[in-house]
């Protein structure tokens, strides 16, 4: 739990452990990245605003650095620009204050069974998708990714030539109920065809738009 609140890092933390989970607490940016650091995490939950460094920067460094822990962003910023930028740098949930501790609850337990899905090796051509370890590779060059783009690209791989919808993509990349902008898809499938055209330019048009329908695996 990352947040200045202490009231609030107290409340959450005993919801957390009354459903037996473990909870390590910082109060800032700056010490959850040297947590991370030092110690492996289920998941970490990490306010946007903070007075040090804020949850978009922790996010991106987490990223920088090749952490894939899943990430759950706390803000009082109510709009689809943030939620944007945060699924951009690499967030996989985003939660906005006020919010009951039962939801996010339910949206740990969604990651928690995207973490924990059944261990399978899937492979399509020169790209390789291990679910067991979260990791895809491409002409054996690793991709770093986030829980969320490796189920979507997985939803993808597992259906070539099919064409799936935003909203299907969404039910089974993220696994829960939360009410998220189908749009932001297009953020996934952007990140993905990036790291894609890195090791090889003009990879990431595997991953097809069709104008009005959604994307599909060529």
């Amino acid at each position: 739990m990352v947040d200045d609140d202490a009231a609030l890092v107290d409340t959450l933390r005993l919801v957390l452990e009354a459903e037996g989970h473990g909870v390590a607490a910082a109060t800032g940016g700056r010490a959850a990245l040297e947590a991370a650091e030092r110690e492996r995490f289920d998941a970490i939950v990490c306010d946007v605003n903070m007075p040090d460094l804020d949850g978009f920067t922790v996010c991106r460094k987490l990223r920088a650095r090749g952490d894939a822990t899943p990430l759950v962003l706390l803000t009082s910023r109510d709009s689809e620009i943030d939620e944007a930028l945060g699924l951009e740098l690499g967030a996989d949930d985003y939660v906005t204050k006020p919010f009951s501790a039962r939801v996010l609850l339910a949206r740990l337990g969604a990651l928690a069974r995207r973490h924990t899905a059944a261990a399978s090796l899937l492979r399509a051509g020169e790209l390789t998708i291990d679910r067991e370890r979260l990791a895809i590779a491409f002409r054996g060059s690793p991709i770093p990714a986030t829980l969320t783009e490796l189920r979507l690209l997985a939803a993808l791989v597992e259906r070539p030539g099919r064409v799936l919808s935003r909203e299907r993509l969404l039910e089974l990349a993220r696994e829960d109920d939360s009410v998220v902008a189908p749009r932001l898809v297009d953020t996934y499938v952007a990140r993905l065809r990036k790291k894609l055209d890195e090791i090889e330019p003009g990879a990431g048009q595997l991953i097809e738009t069709v104008t009005g329908a959604g994307y599909r695996w060529r």
